[in-house]
């Protein structure tokens, strides 16, 4: 009865002028974002695994978040004795994730480039072909944590658990945003408690802005599987004769944040954009980056190789053709090319928006 009175009252004759107006909008809105959907390049559309990747951690990033700032709230309020606000909270059913896309948060070029670079390499992790089954020989990183230096072996291990954690985290759907580097982690998180807020009730907004600084304050940036893999990578120093075979026992290990971390490591760059360039399809960037560590012929086109099994979209063919001139560079030369991705990743971000605006 409840509910047909109110919908007797959404189709009340003075509703009805502005329910026509939010129809209309909604009409040019979903017209556009079709029109932008038809007018993409295929090669820029996301294939249906990636699509599928990116709903699923968008969702479980933000479902963990808004259960972690919800429950600490419940408790804060039932500590006060305000009981029913608490299980008032816990019971809120508001869809967090639709209610950040329609907002248009979730457009944030930092957070869509990070949740986008996850799923891909992630992906691209999966795909990668296993390396040939070797009789009691473990696994790269299962062997660095048996390494008689200390150092390496700690920073070994703490990968093993840092990439098992996030695996699983992904297998269930249950991610806890401890993945994402710490400016992000705190904008979701506000994100989410403006989200789930009452503007009506002061008692539970301070108890859920008490809650997102608590889970502000426990994000550990160094907790990251990249953060981790870049400690490791600090940590080994290979040596140019050691690099080429950990670079290709990585790949076949299906440790893409490792081979990021140590091409990272010996080129001087930061971790983040050496794993983009990794990820591009078309690896100009990646052969000029493998080129500034003066690696080999032979390395370099086991990589490609490697990658261009794992992704399809990768024309191995054009790259045979490339690799005569690829080695022809000289790695200074190269080194030199790739100086931009050294500087800060907001400054660059803000040299491509005035060159953008510049030329529009």
């Amino acid at each position: 009865m409840v509910a047909d009175e109110h919908e007797r009252d959404r189709w009340a004759p003075e509703r009805l002028s502005d329910r026509a107006a939010r129809a209309d909008a909604r009409a040019d809105r979903d017209l556009a974002a079709a029109a932008t959907d038809f007018l993409l390049p295929d090669e820029a559309r996301l294939n249906d695994r990636t699509r599928h990747g990116m709903a699923a951690l968008v969702r479980g990033t933000i479902d963990a978040v808004e259960t972690a700032v919800r429950h600490h709230a419940a408790r804060l309020l039932a500590e006060r004795g305000a009981t029913e606000r608490a299980e008032a909270l816990l019971r809120g059913r508001t869809d967090v994730t639709a209610r950040l896309l329609r907002g248009g948060l979730l457009r944030d070029p930092d957070m869509m480039a990070e949740l986008l670079a996850r799923v891909r390499q992630d992906g691209l992790a999966a795909a990668l072909p296993p390396a040939p089954a070797v009789a009691d020989q473990p696994s790269l990183v299962v062997r660095l944590a048996a390494a008689p230096d200390a150092v390496v072996a700690r920073a070994a291990a703490a990968l093993l658990v840092a990439d098992n954690r996030r695996r699983d985290a992904a297998e269930r759907a249950a991610e806890s945003g401890g993945e994402l580097p710490a400016e992000l982690h705190h904008r979701l998180v506000w994100w989410v408690a403006a989200a789930i807020r009452d503007p009506h009730d002061h008692g539970t907004d301070l108890a859920i802005a008490e809650a997102a600084l608590r889970a502000v304050a426990a994000h550990d940036e160094d907790e990251r599987a990249d953060a981790v893999a870049m400690r490791l990578a600090a940590a080994i120093a290979p040596n140019p004769r050691e690099l080429p075979d950990l670079l290709v026992e990585a790949l076949a290990d299906r440790r893409v944040g490792l081979f990021t971390a140590l091409v990272a490591h010996a080129a001087g760059l930061p971790h983040e954009a050496v794993r983009a360039v990794t990820l591009e399809p078309g690896g100009d960037r990646l052969w000029l980056a493998l080129r500034a560590i003066a690696l080999d012929r032979a390395t370099i086109a086991r990589i490609a190789l490697a990658l261009a099994e794992a992704d399809p979209t990768r024309d191995i063919d054009a790259f045979a053709d490339q690799l005569d001139a690829i080695m022809a560079v000289d790695p200074v030369a190269a080194r030199a090319a790739l100086l931009p991705l050294t500087l800060h990743a907001d400054y660059r971000a803000a040299i491509r928006a005035l060159a953008r605006s510049e030329a529009g």
